[in-house]
């Protein structure tokens, strides 16, 4: 009788389980096409994943697509089910992963926020530029009047060297005062990337993989191996690398029992920098009315105090990592899809289903 009982307990809470997540099931299936035909959600909470869902509805369209860009990089294509160990670009989801790996520097005392790049650029500072500081590379307020996010990643993968990136960048106009001018681009992260290669002496591919992806697990995440990194944008994941990351973030910088960054630089990055009197001059349509904090931005604040509630960081192609502190659950929706309209409210629904399914 004992046996019995705990298998019905057992099959009751797997049906409520499953019945909770429904919503989010039907949300998938609604939107897939206009996700890119594909997508793969994981969801963590309570030291578990909690949600696996792959949907795949491709149209004959999106499949003709997907042939064109494979054949374009050399590769079969793969139209099969997106899995937990799937790996493709994603794009803006770098940046979250670039400052993270800039924190470590600051956690050492080999960096600080307020450090100009000055410093270490020189080609920065003999065009104006060398006041701009750590802090500002990593918040897109170095005020640098940076080209659209897709050109100045094109014009970034014919440079031949980090170097090479900075001279281009020192070029740019500047359109204000930096801390004054909010323009979300590839520039300030790019120069925070500079940087570290010039305290450290590596490679930025190889701070990430020893700093990060190592301790982290994520063995199938790296920035492309070319010759120059693009921190702000380059980066290659898969949904299951990806979710340890913010596993660590959700645990204020501990992975495994590992320390990889500190609390107080979780909180740091946590931070919405878009305060008056900053003047945005671009943010893309998709962030909404979203904050900004360092490489990542402030989905959701508490009121009255201001406390930072939920943060995300979606990419140009439409994968959306999630970090919820209040009701302690992170996920990661990978898809591949160029079109970027209705994507703040469709990142609004996801989570509100997320949350109401983990209540």
């Amino acid at each position: 009788m004992r046996i019995l009982l705990l298998l019905l307990l057992v099959a009751a809470s797997l049906a409520g389980r499953a019945q909770s997540f429904a919503a989010v099931d039907s949300w998938l299936q609604t939107n897939i096409r206009d996700l890119g035909g594909r997508a793969m959600l994981l969801v963590y909470k309570d030291g578990k994943v909690v949600y696996s869902q792959a949907v795949n509805e491709m149209s004959r369209r999106q499949k003709a697509v997907g042939k064109f860009i494979a054949r374009r990089q050399g590769k079969e294509p793969n139209l099969n089910d997106y899995t937990a160990t799937t790996r493709q670009p994603i794009a803006s989801c770098s940046k979250w992963l670039s400052a993270a790996l800039v924190m470590t520097f600051v956690d050492e005392g080999k960096l600080h926020l307020t450090d100009t790049v000055g410093r270490w650029l020189p080609a920065l500072s003999h065009h104006g530029k060398g006041k701009i500081t750590i802090g500002q590379c990593l918040s897109h307020l170095t005020a640098i009047q940076a080209p659209e996010l897709r050109e100045s990643l094109r014009e970034m993968k014919d440079v031949g060297s980090m170097d090479e990136a900075i001279e281009q960048i020192a070029l740019l106009p500047m359109e204000g005062e930096p801390g004054q001018v909010f323009r979300y681009s590839n520039t300030g992260l790019q120069i925070a990337g500079a940087v570290l290669e010039k305290i450290s002496g590596k490679s930025f591919e190889t701070l990430f993989a020893e700093r990060l992806a190592a301790p982290l697990q994520m063995k199938k995440t790296d920035f492309g191996k070319g010759r120059v990194a693009l921190p702000a944008g380059g980066a290659q994941s898969t949904p299951e690398d990806y979710l340890n990351f913010l596993v660590m973030i959700l645990h204020k910088g501990v992975f495994n029992n590992q320390r990889i960054l500190s609390e107080k630089s979780i909180a740091e990055m946590e931070v919405n920098r878009i305060t008056p009197p900053v003047r945005i001059a671009y943010a893309p349509a998709e962030a909404g009315n979203f904050g900004y904090g360092f490489g990542e931005w402030v989905m959701e604040t508490s009121t009255p105090n201001n406390r930072t509630k939920a943060v995300c960081s979606p990419g140009l192609f439409g994968s959306f990592p999630l970090v919820d502190h209040e009701k302690n659950y992170c996920a990661f929706l990978m898809t591949f899809n160029l079109k970027n309209k209705g994507r703040n409210e469709k990142y609004r629904e996801l989570k509100a289903l997320l949350d109401a399914a983990l209540r």
